[in-house]
């Protein structure tokens, strides 16, 4: 198989490949807190919290799960090694 961007020979292609998974959900998680935060700044101006709950409700708590998931994937991948 020819080697990608994503090859790497010390940690092994899985590990690699969710630890990147997880940078990603990370930094998704960190926009819909900005995004959340904007959105309370602009409900307390308009007297309107709806769309702050409903970015917690609907989008923050499925993005930390994720997060938490994919974190329990790294670390299982981490205690069996590369497996080649």
């Amino acid at each position: 198989m020819p080697p990608s961007e994503f090859d790497h020979a010390e940690k092994g292609d899985a590990l690699y490949g969710m630890e990147l998974a997880l940078s990603l959900e990370k930094l998704t998680n960190e926009k819909l807190l900005c995004l959340h935060n904007v959105t309370l700044i602009v409900a307390v101006q308009n007297n309107d919290a709806q769309m702050a709950d409903f970015i917690e409700s609907e989008y923050l708590a499925e993005q930390v799960e994720a997060i938490k998931k994919i974190a329990e994937y790294v670390s299982q991948l981490r205690r069996v090694g590369k497996g080649h």
